[in-house]
């Protein structure tokens, strides 16, 4: 399962990874088109190291690689 972490200005270090990522094979890209909205985001779930709350993102599907550290971020101090 492919994650990643980035910390916040609280120094909460906050662990994401899309939903079904640990899905293999055909089931793994099955849950990929189930859970990708109609204008092609995906599902990320965030928890944090502290005892902030778990937040739920919608991104692009290619966040891992197109959606910077500060970026991530962001959407993670408005989902809170």
């Amino acid at each position: 399962m492919i994650q990643r972490e980035v910390t916040d200005k609280d120094n909460l270090t906050w662990t994401c990874v899309q939903a079904y990522a640990g899905l293999e094979g055909d089931a793994a890209e099955k849950a990929t088109e189930l859970s990708e909205t109609d204008n092609g985001q995906v599902t990320v779930v965030c928890t944090p190291s502290g005892q902030a709350q778990t937040v739920r993102l919608e991104v692009a599907k290619d966040w891992l690689d197109s959606l910077s550290d500060e970026d991530l971020v962001q959407q993670i101090e408005q989902a809170r």
